[in-house]
């Protein structure tokens, strides 16, 4: 249609499916009755985050509108809100409103449709629906084309709200229309217009959804869940405990050098190889070092793990530490071919002898577990310390005259051995190797129960979040169903 402002003599064109009764001129912003067309008021340009310009088009659930029109609502001394007038081919109306960045998508709808059930609540298609607030306003500026006169005097707006839907009841003058509305995401409103910005949204929109989707998500988790229990049933139930080596290595076969265990082969899923070593140490240490080699790849991972056990008595209680074996995982061993690489040592150690004399009583000797032996002259009462036996035999202090006197000329080293061997007999350890054994156990349920855990977090993280986002949606609202 093409139409001629009597005011400034502009042309203002727009190809339209319904009848006219008002427009605003896009030239001098005058309001021009057309049974009389005479301009009736002028009126404010819509400017403010108005992105849409009469006679844009854009499709909105496959349905194509073109903007005829736009008001800017005003509420109060500074809040506003904007709304697009459209209209399809055949002459049917749709509103986009926004208000701080939100949108939602309204159309008309019946008011027998429409049921009060009490001051608060009211149903729509089945649905109930909880009134948020009750606004007057009046137009602050507007500009198109209207089918309707304008009607400047305070309208009353009561909006009911149910999720990311809402009725919008609109009292202006003797009229009262209501209009379903939904939230409409503004990237499906710059998509559908083909806009190169949006307005910045603030706040949260009066049917703007949570921003997760808690049935989607549930969903997914369930199915998630599901999928996990199915695929750690298979891998428990396909796999049983193996022991892959049992081996016992003697300190003396890997001084200064490496063994290299027979290889074994893993199939499976991913479990924990489970070591234990053991080493009969008796107030001395055993260290063992263990690499685990995949053949196909040469990967290795390494471990290093000390035994150590003491004992004895102090101020007449004895005491204990340490232990003869120990236990540890090689955490997600997966299937393939594998072999160790062993290395080892342990603490030196000798027979102990307390307290033995010689023959003719003259002397005392006592021997350590590293070796050193203690002599002492029982006439004189003093001791002397050697290093080790061999030392003793080629000494000539007079101490060790003494000992070889006192012993003759059997060789002094060869005697302490075998009398502390002699004398020990039951309680000294043997310390000459170390036990090592490996077992493939079953598949760790430590990730799967982690994963599970997660996802319940995560879930009540969400409905926390989701009641806090509806708590903040209806701070502003007198009827609220969330407590403070």
């Amino acid at each position: 249609m093409h139409y001629v402002c009597p005011a400034c003599d502009s042309e203002n064109k727009l190809d339209l499916t319904f009848p006219v009764k008002e427009y605003v001129c896009q030239t001098c912003s005058h309001l021009i009755d057309l049974t009389t067309n005479k301009s009736s008021k002028h009126l404010n340009v819509p400017t403010e985050n108005v992105v849409l310009d009469v006679g844009k088009k854009g499709k909105i659930e496959n349905v194509e509108y073109t903007v005829v029109a736009i008001i800017v609502r005003k509420y109060g001394a500074n809040i506003f809100w904007r709304e697009y007038y459209l209209k399809n081919n055949k002459g049917e109306g749709a509103f986009l409103s926004e208000s701080d960045g939100h949108w939602v998508f309204l159309t008309p709808m019946h008011p027998n449709d429409f049921k009060s059930k009490n001051s608060k609540l009211a149903t729509y298609a089945g649905k109930n629906y909880r009134w948020y607030e009750t606004s007057q306003c009046s137009i602050h500026a507007a500009t198109g084309f209207f089918e309707d006169k304008l009607d400047f005097t305070l309208a009353t707006y009561k909006e009911y709200v149910n999720g990311t839907h809402m009725i919008s009841q609109e009292n202006s003058g003797r009229e009262t229309n209501y209009f379903y509305g939904t939230h409409i995401s503004k990237h499906t409103i710059k998509r559908a217009f083909t806009l190169s910005h949006m307005p910045n949204s603030s706040g949260i929109g009066i049917v703007q959804p949570y921003y997760v989707n808690m049935k989607e998500a549930v969903n997914i988790f369930c199915v998630a869940g599901l999928l996990i229990c199915l695929f750690q049933l298979y891998v428990y139930t396909s796999r049983t405990n193996e022991t892959v080596i049992e081996q016992t290595v003697n300190f003396s076969d890997v001084r200064d050098k490496e063994l290299i265990s027979k290889s074994f082969t893993l199939s499976g899923g991913s479990a924990p190889l489970k070591v234990n070593v053991f080493s009969n140490v008796d107030n001395s240490w055993a260290n063992v070092q263990l690499s685990l080699v995949n053949e196909n790849t040469n990967e290795a991972v390494y471990t290093s793990k000390d035994i150590e056990q003491y004992h004895g008595y102090e101020d007449g209680e004895s005491w204990s530490e340490g232990s003869q074996s120990e236990e540890f995982n090689l955490c997600g061993v997966g299937a393939g071919k594998y072999h160790f690489v062993i290395s080892a040592e342990n603490e030196g150690s000798y027979p102990v002898l307390t307290n033995f004399q010689s023959p003719d009583s003259k002397v005392t000797i006592s021997r350590d577990k590293m070796g050193n032996i203690g002599v002492t002259d029982n006439f004189k009462g003093l001791s002397t310390t050697f290093t080790d036996g061999k030392t003793l035999d080629k000494d000539s202090s007079e101490t060790a005259k003494l000992m070889r006197e006192s012993f003759g000329t059997q060789k002094l080293d060869s005697l302490i051995t075998a009398e502390a061997i002699r004398s020990s007999a039951g309680l000294s350890s043997d310390n000459s190797s170390v036990q090592i054994k490996a077992t493939w156990l079953p598949v760790s349920f430590w990730n799967f129960t982690f994963i599970l855990v997660i996802m319940i977090i995560l879930y009540v993280l969400m409905r926390v979040g989701r009641y806090y986002f509806n708590f903040n949606k209806w701070k502003n609202s007198s009827n609220s169903p969330y407590q403070a």
